[in-house]
């Protein structure tokens, strides 16, 4: 088989992956469309605020069940924050046809993980290297490894409820590459011809994986935060709480800053073997170096007393537009030592 086959063959690969994908999104967001509340709980939860307003002005105003007035403390005449509405199983009342559209989700998730690292892997047999040459490459590289880890996650926990957040955002940054950033298989010129393009490339699309899923767990945590305050009912009494997914969003950015720390310091090493020098002011390395620092900041605000955790998920968010720049604009527009874009 030629190489031109074999690029043949990735590309129907990646095809197959996207269609299988797009279905997979349909099924994710069929299951969501169950797990939304019915108009009665709604009008339940509203009934329910109402009573409850009452009754807080009837404590305010000192005025017992049997219409007697007596005085009341003024440290009793405090603000009653909002009940949440009560979390149910995600599963509670959900039809068994919403449930099977789960289960398809995530077969046809697996499935398109298959294709794509089959993909992945006749790319690199018809390049003869590492498929992380170009933008191209890169893009279907990192959606490749970002799918795998959310698949070998939901064999430990349940994510079906976070399914259509990472399969959509992946078909489009796929649709993306192959409409504007497609790039014919070739060799790579000579300064990325190294070990270093495997060891640094691929821990940077690794630390780009997690920190997707990251943001999109942080996004979900500040929707979550802001339902629980107001007491809505949503969609979303039915996901993780807030607390825990803060807590799977730090958790996940723990696992991801060392692997950008590594992409950095690996970077560095390389340009000196190439360019020689260790910094050089490249677009690229300045950028990396912003991500590096914004995601530090992060992590020392999660920690430090008087910065609210829906502060500190800020500033990771504002991280991830970082990388979302330095991938789709500084790789695109800036006139750089790196050759990512390969347009």
């Amino acid at each position: 088989m030629t190489h031109q086959e074999l690029a043949t063959y990735s590309n129907y690969a990646l095809y197959s992956a996207m269609a299988i994908l797009a279905l997979a999104m349909l099924a994710y967001a069929g299951y969501l469309a169950g797990l939304m509340p019915a108009r009665s709980e709604h009008k339940a939860a509203r009934q329910e605020s109402r009573e409850r307003d009452k009754a807080l002005v009837g404590v305010g105003a000192g005025e017992s069940a049997t219409g007697q007035v007596h005085d009341t403390p003024a440290d009793a005449l405090v603000d009653v924050p909002a009940t949440p509405a009560p979390r149910r199983h995600i599963d509670d009342g959900v039809s068994a046809g919403a449930r099977k559209l789960a289960g398809i989700g995530s077969s046809l998730s697996w499935l398109a993980t298959v294709f794509l690292v089959v993909s992945v892997a006749l790319r690199s047999l018809s390049v003869m290297r590492a498929p992380l040459g170009n933008m191209f490459e890169f893009s279907v590289v990192a959606v490749t490894l970002v799918m795998l880890a959310f698949c070998l996650w939901s064999l430990k926990r349940d994510l079906r409820w976070l399914g259509i957040f990472v399969v959509t955002p992946a078909l489009l940054v796929l649709g993306i590459a192959l409409v504007w950033w497609y790039t014919e298989a070739a060799e790579l010129m000579p300064s990325l011809q190294s070990y270093w393009l495997v060891i640094h490339v691929s821990v940077a699309v690794l630390a780009m994986a997690v920190f997707f899923i990251g943001a999109m767990m942080g996004l979900l945590y500040l929707a979550q935060d802001r339902v629980e305050t107001t007491g809505k009912v949503s969609i979303l009494n039915r996901f993780p709480n807030s607390r825990a997914l803060e807590r799977l969003t730090y958790g996940l950015h723990v696992v991801a800053f060392p692997l950008w720390t590594f992409t950095l310091i690996a970077g560095a090493i390389w340009a000196r073997q190439a360019w020689a020098s260790y910094w050089n002011w490249d677009p690229k390395e300045v950028w990396t170096f912003v991500i590096w620092v914004v995601y530090a900041a992060y992590l020392h605000a999660r920690v430090t007393s008087g910065w609210s955790k829906q502060r500190a998920t800020y500033i990771a968010l504002a991280g991830f537009v970082c990388i979302l720049i330095n991938y789709g604009i500084v790789n695109l527009f800036f006139v750089s030592q790196h050759s990512y874009s390969g347009l």
